[in-house]
């Protein structure tokens, strides 16, 4: 053995003798190079992942975890008796059971329609008709009318062939047509009903028409409100704000605790900017209009556009023509729409003339009376009217289009004066003709109990309100100024 030999045999015992002292395996000397003894922080990182999901597995499957013991619940029990309810008269006397069937009539829904659903036979359907004296009723059903079919099941659950049919003749009266074999009974039930004129208060919100409808209102009573009685006076897009507050007065019909309907608005008033605006409902000559509280129409004699919410393209003035190329005098304005679009009279007029006229294309002239015409000129097409005729303000003449002299489909609007052209845009309207005499007396009378009424219900929300009440009106032709209630 040489020197060397000896020497690392030495080494190898030192390194043993040393190992054992620290109490370290002698495993670790198998480890890598990298391995110093310790783990590194990756190593410590692999490790707590592992832990990790391990507690998860053991909590999430029922099987890695100990199982509970469950103990039986040992609950005490125990019986009662109960009486059951009579059975019906019809089942005493061996019917297998009422059935009542409620049928809505939907839009384009027919009488056959329903009994073809039912599979009813038609047979069955003409017995009704020709025993009833509703026919024009029952051929002619309007959406929303509810019809009632009695169907008793027959034997071996089949249903049996119809025993009672019943509709509503009116809002007072319902009809009962029972049928045994060919003999066909009616009876009409008498259904009182009752008309309440209420007041509906309420604010703006979010949305006029939310708030409205929440509170009662129809949607034709709030279109009646934004489209025919406050149009000319509140921009309901930009003027009206949440906290604006809406009063208005109309009929109900109520039957046995159900609203059936409610009328057209009988009063209303409208609070925004701090201004109230009114309008109380008269009939004037056998038409029904809205007037202010001292009896003028809140209905101008004319709009100031045919088309609403139109883009003015073209003014009043002199220009040159896009067609001719030479500078002429424009006589009226011009509206860019799309072709089709309905073109309204701009007040009550009878129609002068309907039809071609040169460069104006088919073209609508509308004498309004005391002097005052309007034209509407490149319509794709005429409304259904003819020379003659008298129409109402917002009757539709015509429709947008590019006939005659004209680069692109819009409306040519002329207004004039005894023959002059003026601009439609600048000139002061003439004001709607007041009511008077025996009508004014008529009209201040009624106006006088609608808006007690809705003063009676705003003072009562102002003082809910903990604000001052509004003063009383000392007449119905002066608008007072609202209160201002706390936010």
């Amino acid at each position: 053995m040489t020197a060397h030999d000896s020497g690392t045999e030495r080494r190898e015992r030192l390194k043993a003798l040393r190992e054992a002292a620290l109490h370290r395996p002698v495993l670790a000397t198998g480890a890598s190079n990298g391995f110093n003894g310790r783990w590194s922080r990756r190593q410590w990182a692999h490790a707590s992942l592992f832990a990790t999901l391990g507690v998860l597995v053991a909590a999430i499957v029922p099987g890695f975890g100990p199982a509970a013991s469950k103990q039986p619940l040992h609950t005490q029990r125990s019986s009662l008796a109960l009486a059951l309810p009579p059975l019906p008269l019809s089942r005493l006397k061996g019917h297998n059971g009422d059935s009542w069937q409620i049928v809505r009539i939907e839009r384009g829904q027919t009488l056959g329609a329903v009994f073809e659903d039912l599979d009813l036979p038609v047979a069955t359907m003409h017995r009704i008709l020709d025993e009833s004296g509703d026919k024009a009723i029952l051929t002619r059903l309007k959406p929303g009318t509810e019809l009632a079919f009695d169907l008793p099941q027959g034997a071996n659950g089949q249903p049996a062939e119809l025993r009672t049919f019943r509709y509503d003749r009116d809002d007072s009266h319902r009809v009962e047509l029972s049928l045994a074999g060919d003999k066909v009974t009616e009876k009409v039930l008498v259904r009182p009903t009752e008309s309440r004129t209420v007041v509906i208060s309420g604010k703006v919100g979010k949305s006029l028409f939310r708030s409205g409808r929440k509170l009662g209102l129809s949607g034709s009573n709030i279109n009646t409100l934004t489209d025919e009685i406050f149009k000319y006076d509140i921009d309901f897009n930009e003027d009206v704000g949440a906290d604006d507050r809406f009063s208005v007065v109309v009929e109900q019909t109520w039957r046995e605790g159900e609203l059936l309907r409610t009328g057209p608005v009988l009063a209303a008033t409208f609070t925004t900017g701090g201004k109230l605006h009114t309008g109380f409902r008269f009939e004037r000559n056998g038409k029904s209009e809205y007037f202010t509280g001292d009896g003028r129409p809140l209905k101008k004699s004319f709009i100031r556009m045919p088309i609403p919410y139109a883009r003015l393209t073209s003014n009043f003035g002199t220009r040159k023509h896009p067609v001719l190329g030479r500078t002429r005098m424009h006589k009226g304005v011009d509206y860019a729409a799309r072709t089709g679009t309905p073109i309204m009279a701009a007040g009550d007029a009878r129609v002068q003339s309907a039809g071609w006229m040169g460069g104006y294309g088919n073209a609508v002239v509308l004498d309004h009376g005391r002097g005052y015409t309007t034209l509407y000129g490149h319509m794709s097409r005429i409304g259904k009217i003819r020379p003659g005729q008298r129409i109402a303000q917002g009757t539709v003449i015509g429709y947008v289009g590019t006939t005659g002299m004209s680069t692109g489909p819009h409306l040519h609007y002329e207004f004039r004066v005894n023959g002059v052209h003026r601009n439609p845009l600048s000139i002061t309207m003439p004001p709607p003709e007041p009511l008077s005499g025996a009508a004014l007396a008529q009209f201040r009378a009624q106006t006088g109990v609608a808006l007690a009424r809705i003063q009676k219900v705003e003072n009562i929300i102002y003082a809910d309100a903990d604000a001052p009440a509004p003063a009383p009106a000392a007449a119905p032709g002066k608008a007072r100024k609202p209160a201002k209630t706390k936010a």
